[in-house]
């Protein structure tokens, strides 16, 4: 599965961005997706997954009630809209996908995208 991520970009305190995630050559169907993000200095850290067999999603305590994720099948997209920015949202964001199940491990997931940037700042 290739993938490609967009959608990051500058935002004020507070505000809103939707990133996406987009696959291609094969669907997406069947994979479980998620969302890492990597901050300057910090490890890469999972943020949300989304199991596309059951309908299950996954969210990190830290941006639970203002992340949700979302799949289109017929655009074989899933969508990470983030709401309520704070400044330590601010890093690079990733997508990946393995089968099946979600998983919290970066090292559990084969297919990644190239990342983009959020910045959260006044």
């Amino acid at each position: 599965v290739q993938l490609q991520a967009s959608g990051g970009g500058l935002v004020q305190p507070g505000g809103s961005l939707r990133l996406s995630c987009a696959g291609s050559r094969v669907t997406l169907n069947g994979y479980a997706i998620a969302w890492f993000r990597q901050a300057p200095g910090k490890e890469r850290e999972g943020v949300s997954c989304i199991d596309t067999s059951s309908g299950s999603t996954y969210y990190a305590d830290s941006v639970k009630g203002r992340f949700t994720i979302s799949r289109d099948s017929a655009k074989n997209t899933v969508y990470l809209q983030m709401n309520g920015l704070k400044p330590e949202d601010t890093a690079v964001y990733y997508c990946a996908t393995r089968w099946r199940i979600c998983s919290t491990a970066a090292a559990n997931f084969g297919s990644w995208g190239q990342g983009t940037l959020v910045t959260v700042s006044s």
